[in-house]
């Protein structure tokens, strides 16, 4: 008789393993943050996207190992001047930050005093710095007093994977609520902002208001508030000023979207094996790497993700109507590349299309403005 033990099925790769390899076995993963979840949340067909931030691939290194490098991204100076503005607004203990969040948002509890408890939150690994927050925040709601979390770490799991959030502050209030504080350094001019600055603040507050809903869940005491407070220069100068934005409406987008988001292990799942984003491999090997996930281009993500460029140029060649815009991809139906779209202006599309019939008709009644103006020329 044998001495072997039985063979059995191979070993079978946990999730953490396969995006491993998928990143590189020498690659260090890139955390989620806010700004990165809303922007994944706002296009969230893009399966590339959700797939490669998942598995925690640095995309800018990824985009520049293609070819297509990212060209946007705050300068030097503007991180430096935001940074110094947040320590303006926390120093002293807070003070001058917490008095904003009494005055826009106290509803009536008695104003901070001085000492207001700033828990430290240290921790070895993201881990163990949300662990530490939700205990912080456990223990200032049960004290019912003001207490200001600096840079507290939140969890949130998106697409079967945690993502850690470090928010800019967190205050908790006398009455159990909690308030998400966003630092920003464009101004305040005369009370308002912005508008697209203003609104890129709300998607991403709106992440971290869901992340500390997962926390207040186990609080029966603890209210999370819908109205973060938006912290900015005041007019010209580096004086603080606060304004609340209701953060309600991107709450329940950013909470649909990523609750729609396709799971990343059905998405590595689908790859073949040996496949591999790694930054030192190949370009050409890259490049059909990136191909083999399904991306959903728009011109919105040239502001928002790191491989916009190369999934334009690939959009572009394919004469894909995505890159008109998501506006005129919703117009067109069925028709998905501008070649189809242009045979629909001449005639040549299905006659049961309302798509195609539009476009024809949009075309014949240009011919006959331009053949008019000719004639009175």
């Amino acid at each position: 008789m044998s001495s072997y033990p039985p063979s059995g099925p191979p070993p079978k790769t946990t999730l953490r393993q396969r995006l491993a390899d998928l990143r590189g076995p020498a690659v260090p993963p890139r955390p989620l943050d806010a700004r990165a979840l809303a922007a994944l949340a706002a296009n969230p067909g893009c399966g590339r996207r959700a797939l490669l931030d998942g598995a925690g691939v640095d995309k800018t290194a990824l985009a520049a190992a293609l070819g297509s490098p990212a060209a946007f991204g705050q300068s030097q100076f503007a991180i430096i001047r935001g940074n110094s503005f947040e320590a303006r607004v926390k120093g002293g203990g807070g003070a001058a930050l917490l008095e904003l969040v009494h005055r826009h948002l106290g509803a009536g509890a008695e104003p901070p005093g001085p000492g207001t408890p700033v828990p430290d939150l240290t921790a070895a690994g993201p881990e163990g710095r949300a662990a530490r927050t939700a205990l912080a925040l456990r223990e200032a709601t049960a004290a019912g007093a003001w207490t200001l979390l600096d840079h507290p770490m939140l969890a949130l799991e998106v697409a079967g994977t945690p993502a850690y959030l470090e928010p800019d502050a967190v205050v908790v209030h006398p009455d159990g609520r909690w308030t998400v504080v966003e630092i920003k350094s464009f101004p305040l001019i005369d009370g308002a902002a912005d508008p697209a600055k203003v609104g890129a603040a709300a998607r991403q507050a709106a992440v971290y208001v869901l992340a500390l809903e997962k926390t207040a869940e186990k609080l029966p005491s603890a209210v999370v508030g819908h109205t973060v407070l938006l912290v900015c220069p005041k007019d010209f100068s580096n004086l603080p000023a606060a304004a609340p934005v209701d953060v309600r409406r991107e709450r329940s987008v950013t909470r649909r979207q990523l609750d729609r988001l396709t799971r990343v292990e059905e998405l590595a799942a689908a790859l073949p094996e040996g496949l591999s984003f790694d930054p030192a491999r190949p370009a050409a090997e890259l490049t059909e790497a990136v191909s083999a996930v399904s991306a959903a281009y728009a011109p919105e993500c040239l502001a928002a993700c790191e491989l916009a460029f190369h999934c334009r140029e690939r959009a572009r060649a394919a004469g894909a109507v995505t890159t008109l815009g998501r506006s005129v991809r919703g117009e067109l139906g069925a028709l998905t590349t501008v070649e189809e779209a242009l045979a629909a202006a001449a005639g040549g599309g299905r006659p049961d299309d309302p798509a195609a019939a539009a476009l024809h008709r949009a075309a014949r009644l240009r011919a006959e403005a331009l053949e008019a103006a000719a004639c009175r020329s």
